[in-house]
């Protein structure tokens, strides 16, 4: 078949369902290769996306019409594909879809295969009985209908009742702004002027100073981009740097850095000042050079192959006026942006990046200096990896406390906060700002 979206979106999905691939990484890399018109990159993007937010319900809705195995690697990504057009893509026909995954079916199927005919079979009888949902009362009919698996559905109606908990799933599926942050270095009116001429329709962030929405996507192939006007990130992530309060001279450590948006975004606020990056992983590292010199901070930005677990065997003590630890995490607040993270990650997980998470805090808060300032950061919205996280840190060192701390747009009077994804349709994030006792 030529290639066009559906070939590029049902390639994509074989890869993520059957083979765990990230959908982010994947999809890009397609659609890299396939060089589409917009308009096929938009639906191609939709489709991966929706189908993969939307998996556990399209299941649903086909498992008792699917009544033989399906062996054919193709099937079940075609089949959960054209069910997701079905039901959530008004302005496709239902003629259209079967007309495609016949196609599809055809061109993927083995030499002799009926493959075809049995899709066919199936998303026909889909049509003719429509949506089923368990009854409304059921344990399971949240996570059908918000296609969460039943566990996190459970965990959020218990940590936020069922009528938050339904906005944050319903937030989940709903589509990822395109979110960049202007460099401080740059002027900020010009950029927004010229960002609007280039038809990128740029909407300021309520939440982070400097964060715009764009009507589009491509931004990374622009000369914006590329000359270090501007960089990818969520308004979200973008609060965690502003938790500080910089003087310019300081020595910072981003103890979890890579790729590296909050380390460049640090070393902005700091002209005679540097900050060192640290991750595990040599090749990471490597991420965060190419990102500071792309946004002109090279020179403030050090790097070191480090576990921050170890950090006091390689630093001598004390020597540090701010510490980030955007820890490792779960990801339960982007959701929206990396839809499979829902199937994969388990309770059991988020105990031990738990751990982890203290393990590192612990480690790391011995290197920050007496009135020195420590923000804690998570991309997660679960209790255990946040609120819980600060309490046994704070039981076990008397000598920190909890420092307020305000932002441009937004404040925080206990030291502590919380961005669900539905207040401002963004990404989950949770940040609390420490201060060293002097």
């Amino acid at each position: 078949m030529k290639t066009n979206a559906r070939t590029v979106a049902l390639a994509t999905l074989m890869k993520v369902i059957n083979q765990g691939s990230y959908s982010n990484i994947s999809l890009n890399h397609a659609l890299k290769a396939a060089k589409l018109p917009g308009e096929e990159s938009r639906l191609a993007t939709n489709l991966v996306y929706g189908t993969i937010q939307y998996q556990l319900y399209l299941e649903y809705q086909l498992k008792d019409l699917v009544k033989a195995r399906l062996r054919e690697p193709y099937i079940k990504p075609l089949l959960l594909m054209s069910a997701y057009q079905i039901f959530f893509l008004d302005k496709v026909p239902n003629r259209a879809v079967l007309d495609e995954a016949n196609k599809l079916a055809k061109a993927y199927g083995r030499l002799k295969s009926s493959g075809y005919r049995l899709v066919n079979g199936i998303l026909h009888s889909l049509l003719r009985r429509g949506e089923v949902l368990p009854e409304k009362d059921a344990p399971d009919y949240l996570s059908v209908k918000c296609s969460m698996p039943l566990w996190l559905s459970d965990y959020f109606v218990a940590n936020w009742g069922k009528s938050r908990a339904e906005k944050i799933m319903a937030s989940f599926n709903s589509k990822a702004k395109n979110e960049i942050r202007i460099s401080a270095l740059a002027d900020e009116k010009r950029v927004v002027r010229d960002l609007d001429r280039a038809h990128f329709a740029p909407q300021e962030s309520p939440l982070a100073s400097r964060s715009y929405a764009l009507s589009r996507g491509g931004i990374v192939m622009t000369d914006f981009f590329k000359d270090g006007e501007v960089t990818v990130q969520d308004e979200a992530a973008s609060l965690v740097a502003e938790a500080f309060d910089f003087k310019g001279n300081e020595q910072a450590l981003d103890a979890c850095s890579a790729p590296g948006g909050k380390t460049i975004q640090i070393a902005e606020q700091l002209p005679d000042g540097q900050v060192t990056a640290l991750d595990i992983h040599e090749k990471k590292l490597r991420l965060v050079k190419e990102n500071a010199a792309r946004m002109r901070v090279a020179d403030r930005v050090k790097v070191r192959a480090l576990d921050a677990r170890k950090a006091r065997e390689y630093f001598s003590g004390q020597e540090f006026d701010k510490i980030l630890i955007d820890a490792p995490c779960s990801g339960l607040g982007l959701l929206r942006r990396k839809p499979e993270i829902r199937y994969t990650k388990t309770a059991e997980d988020i105990s031990h990046l738990a751990e982890i998470q203290l393990d590192i805090l612990n480690e790391v808060s011995g290197l920050l200096k007496k009135g020195g300032e420590l923000v804690y950061s998570t991309c997660s919205i679960s209790v255990e990896e946040n609120e819980e996280n600060v309490r046994k840190f704070l039981a076990a060192h008397p000598d920190f406390a909890l420092k307020p701390f305000e932002t441009a747009k937004i404040s925080a009077p206990k030291g502590m906060l919380k961005i669900l994804p539905d207040s401002y349709n963004s990404d989950g994030f949770f940040i609390a700002k420490f201060t060293s006792r002097g």
